[in-house]
Formats: structure tokens, sequence, C-alpha cells
């Protein structure tokens, strides 16, 4: 999320956990130590927030002291997800109940004793946890990866569980806390709810972890090969948008190429040309919705914008043709961000 606060005047993208009796957030996501903490003991929430007019799908969140903190989500659905999770947190420490968000522990029933994150680092394990290797299917190549089956196995011979039933329910409550992540249409069309259970206990059904080397390519030939490695990706989405430049804050209409690994968003000439004039590089990078930009040169359409803000801290706008367009791109964009290398 964006957030805004009293530590800092500015908005910074920052990585959000909401505990139980808490808000904690860190510059990264792989930092160990958060920057702050907001307890949520004796807050309120109030949604949707109109003190930045020119920002979208803004929450403010009033600390017991009487601190505001400003969130910014990147859609609709983000933000009112986040404020209906941190309103029930809120509810629990008041009625005196543990918070659980529904679609993992709770409603997966684990023994509180399993340390989802322990457990992931053991998988993780270079001499004792699950091989990563290339998986080959329907002329893709999978790098990086490994099987439903293989992770069952691992399971039941690590003796974290009884049965290839415990399994299951153990394995789709890594995938839907995002300690594993789905690679390919089996593995993905099951996380999406279109079969009996989360995760798969399939040998054609791939996942991967989701820091690590994992990309997927087409069966190629030599030729294929020596192209730079931005070009390895498979296409997520496509089309035409008006971008901002960097030095004399004009738009213009670029073609945008969005690939899934590497995390790359190339931009090209409307008109033609094999060659980029560009490149976005997304891993680590926070996008959302934006209402208006000041001092720049408006074009003669609607502003209907969104902002990229990469890892380097370098803030790319971005305007679709349409807010239901603008949705697709910030959606796809965060999946790539998160999964891609």
């Amino acid at each position: 999320l964006l957030m805004q606060g009293s530590m800092f005047n500015t908005w910074k993208p920052m990585w959000v956990v909401l505990l139980e009796d808490g808000i904690e957030f860190y510059k990264r996501k792989a930092d160990n130590s958060p920057k702050g903490m907001i307890p949520l003991k004796g807050s309120s929430i109030n949604s949707p927030c109109q003190d930045f007019g020119k920002r979208m799908f803004v929450f403010k969140l009033t600390a017991a002291k009487q601190q505001d903190h400003f969130f910014q989500a990147a859609y609709l659905e983000e933000r009112d997800a986040w404020v209906r999770d941190i309103k029930k947190a809120i509810h629990c420490i008041d009625g005196g109940q543990r918070f659980a968000r529904k679609s993992t522990r709770k409603s997966i029933r684990l023994p509180e004793t399993i340390n989802l994150s322990a457990l992931y680092l053991s998988m993780k394990d270079p001499e004792k946890g699950i091989k990563e290797l290339k998986l080959e299917k329907d002329k893709k190549v999978y790098n990086h990866c490994f099987t439903g089956t293989t992770v069952i196995d691992w399971l039941v011979s690590s003796n974290s569980i009884r049965n290839r039933k415990e399994g299951l329910m153990l394995a789709s409550s890594l995938l839907s806390e995002g300690y594993l992540q789905p690679a390919g249409d089996t593995s993905k069309a099951a996380a999406e709810g279109l079969s009996d259970t989360p995760f798969l206990d399939l040998s054609d059904a791939y996942y991967y972890f989701p820091d690590s080397g994992f990309f997927c390519e087409g069966n190629s030939s030599d030729d294929d090969v020596v192209l730079k490695e931005e070009f390895r990706g498979i296409v997520v989405k496509q089309g035409c948008l008006l971008k901002q430049g960097h030095r004399r804050k004009n738009w213009k209409v670029r073609k945008f190429v969005l690939r899934e690994d590497p995390a790359y968003l190339h931009y090209y000439d409307p008109a033609g040309g094999e060659e980029p004039l560009g490149a976005i590089h997304l891993r680590g990078c926070v996008v959302t919705a934006v209402e208006d930009m000041p001092d720049s040169k408006k074009y003669d359409v609607d502003n209907i914008l969104f902002e990229i803000i990469t890892a380097n801290d370098i803030h790319y706008y971005l305007q679709a043709a349409s807010s239901a367009e603008r949705t697709e791109w910030i959606k796809a964009i965060q999946a790539v961000s998160r999964t891609g290398k």
C-alpha cells in the first residue's frame, strides 16, 4: 500500500501487515524489522477518505492517541478488503476475541502449533527441502518449480502431516498465505476456486516459491536463446496507454507489453518497430490509481490515470482508455510485480 502518516509527510510505498492487535509496515517485504507499528486498540477507520482529492481509494486509520495514518490501495476492491479486515480486527479487540481471516487458518482449521513461516523455510532448505526443477507441459518450460505431488510427498516424509488429506489442508494454507504460488493453468484454476481444493496433489499441477528464480518460457529454437533475458517471459497483457515523458512531461501514446517473468513492462512506438523504446522493471513496485496530476500537460481525454513506483523510487504515470481498463492493468501489474523475477 501507499502510506502517509506521522513518520513521513509524503506518500511512501510500504509493505503492510495486519496483525491481531496492530498494523506493521515495512520498507520492503524482505525486511526483518518493521519501520513502525500502529496499535489497533482504541483505533477507528474512515473509508472512503476525502482528505486527498487527487488520490483515489484512500482510507484513514486514526489511532487511540488521535494520530491519523492514511493508506492508498490500488483499486476499489483492495481498499474495501483492507477496511473490512481492519474493522473486524478492531471489533475483535473490543470484544476480547481473537481475530483470524476467514480465508486462511480459521477456514482450513489448521492446528495452532503449525508455524507456516518456519515450515516454508524448511521447504526451501537447499539440502533437505523441496528440489526446484525444470518441468515441461503443453509446449511450455517451467523453471525453478515443482509438482503438487512433490509438496505432499515432502510434507509426509518430514512428518509435518499424518496423511495426504492433512497435506492438502496444509499446502492449501501455504498457498493462500502466499508461501507457494501456482504455475500453469491447472494449478491456477484450482487456486481460483475451480476445483474441490485450492491446492492439487497432482503430478501435472506446478507450483513455485515466490522469491525463487521461477520463470516460464515456450519451447524455443537456438536462435531464440540469444534474445535479451527480459524478453523471454510470457506476455500477460498488452495494449496502448498514454505515458508521461520524464523530461518534457508531455503525454504520448505508447504500446505496452507486460511480461510474466522477468517482470518488465516494455513500451513501443505504436506505429511499429520491434525494438522497445524503454522498459519499467516491476519487481517490488507499487501501482495505484490517481485522479489527477498537478503541473503536468493535460491530454485531450479523461484523466483515468495510474502510477507505478518502482523499487528504485522512480515514478511513472500512465493513462488508460477507461476505468475498467485501468483496473485490469493495475491488477495485472500487481500480479507480475509479486511473482516476476
